[in-house]
């Protein structure tokens, strides 16, 4: 198992990288040029600057059983059919049931902001320290899930 995350913009690579260091897991941050990441611990692959370049960098590295940190819902779906466990920044994972509510609510967002001709609605609240902890512990909590095989490989089975 490794962990690969989708580093472009992520608040949570320090958290990823302390909890995989404490478990001796290896850690792979994916950005594009228009970022620099310097690691002491993570692997880091940098792509050339383009619409998804580093989504599709993710997909093609990443193996079954690894975790992926994305808020991509996109590059999480892909990552389900692999099996790969996919989480998002916020902490929850994504899985078999719930993918396919995530991506039509991601269509029907982008379809209001289509129609009333504004590109961007209201950003992200800022992230606060729960927002850390409650990440860290689902981590954690699919980690310890993945390692002790208790929860079935997700192209295959539900989370």
């Amino acid at each position: 198992m490794r962990i690969i995350v989708d580093a472009d913009a992520c608040p949570v690579t320090g958290i990823v990288e302390r909890v995989a260091k404490e478990r001796d897991i290896p850690v792979t941050l994916v950005c594009d040029t228009a970022h620099i990441f310097q690691s002491q611990y993570s692997q880091v692959v940098t792509v050339e600057k383009g619409a998804d370049s580093a989504d599709f960098k993710i997909v093609t590295i990443s193996e079954k059983g690894d975790i992926v940190v994305t808020q991509d819902y996109g590059v999480a779906s892909m990552c389900l059919g692999k099996g790969i466990y996919p989480i998002h920044q916020s902490g929850k994972w994504y899985t078999l049931q719930n993918i396919d509510q995530m991506m039509f609510e991601r269509h029907i967002a982008k379809e209001v902001r289509r129609k009333s001709k504004k590109n961007h609605l209201k950003g992200p609240r800022k992230r606060t320290r729960e927002d850390d902890e409650h990440f860290e512990e689902s981590l954690k909590q699919l980690i310890e899930k993945v390692e002790r095989a208790e929860i079935p490989s997700p192209e295959h089975e539900n989370i």
